[in-house]
């Protein structure tokens, strides 16, 4: 499972497909806006493509395309929809950027002991990291 922790940068991912939305637990972004608004969310599509006031993080997406717009706001209203969206802003925080944007979240002995399907994947990813040069926390409980 995924923390996300850049609102641009983890829609790029999940649009782009380098991230699947079903591994994504919540994605904390440092915006305060409602996808399913219009008028807000013409300002993020506009920002995010063209700039200004956030990093254009997707201005290699066409601004005047219909379809490139409707994959960014149907991510978007998807993690919105199944509360994945969380947004400290909206409660007067202000989190600064990161550099790194996608956490990983492990999952407890107890939940890996009773989901076969999870102890498998859970292997599987353990072998794949091993032949990455990830280190894992053998010890971790």
């Amino acid at each position: 499972m995924k923390i996300g922790l850049s609102y641009s940068r983890c829609i790029l991912d999940i649009v782009e497909g380098r991230v699947d939305i079903n591994d994504v637990l919540v994605v904390i972004a440092r915006t305060n806006f409602d996808p399913n608004d219009d008028a807000q969310w013409a300002g993020i599509w506009e920002g995010y493509c063209l700039g200004g006031t956030s990093n254009p993080e997707w201005e290699h997406y066409n601004f005047q395309s219909k379809e490139d717009e409707a994959k960014f706001r149907s991510v978007s209203c998807d993690l919105w929809d199944q509360g994945k969206f969380h947004q400290p802003r909206k409660f007067g925080a202000h989190p600064p950027r990161r550099p790194e944007y996608w956490l990983e979240a492990i999952l407890p002995s107890s939940e890996l002991e009773t989901n076969v399907a999870a102890k498998d994947a859970w292997d599987k990813f353990q072998t794949i990291a091993g032949l990455t040069n990830v280190k894992l926390d053998k010890e971790y409980q």
